[in-house]
């Protein structure tokens, strides 16, 4: 049997962890989808119940994904729906704070994921990337610290 330890943020309160398809279905409005109208009912009673949620990081990394990928969500767009998930009273975001901060370097041109790696390592001196033209590029032009150095050697 596979035990899983929650993190401390879930205590001893009983909390609901969220998964993306929850999250999709809560602000897409999909048509096509035939299960989409049901599911959407069962996210917004989830999402608007005094229940204490909680969201991964993982969690918000793929459902950027699937905003943008899967129903071409504008960067603008993304932001929007961050913005209002860490707005609800109900709802903790993992590490909302450089989830907040990620948003900036998204807004500014940098990809999400990226956004997310380089506040996770404020702390360091560098960012090591082989990923010159869409990461380490934008990144120098941004000045963002740490900075995203491209090794050669």
């Amino acid at each position: 049997m596979l035990i899983l330890t929650l993190p401390a943020l879930c205590g001893k309160t009983t909390m609901i962890a969220l998964d993306t398809n929850i999250l999709a279905r809560f602000y897409v409005d999909d048509p096509t989808d035939p299960e989409a109208e049901r599911q959407r009912q069962i996210a917004h009673r989830l999402l608007t119940e005094p229940s204490r949620l909680f969201v991964p990081l993982t969690v918000l990394l793929e459902l950027e994904w699937v905003l943008r990928a899967f129903y071409n969500f504008p960067t603008a767009d993304f932001i929007r729906v961050v913005k209002h998930l860490l707005g609800l009273p109900n709802v903790s975001v993992e590490e909302w704070a450089r989830v907040n901060d990620a948003l900036v370097l998204y807004m500014r041109g940098l990809d999400f994921a990226d956004a997310l790696h380089l506040t996770a390592s404020s702390h360091c001196t560098e960012f090591m990337s082989f990923d010159d033209r869409r990461f380490a590029r934008r990144a120098r032009r941004l000045g963002t610290m740490p900075a995203v150095v491209v090794p050669t050697k």
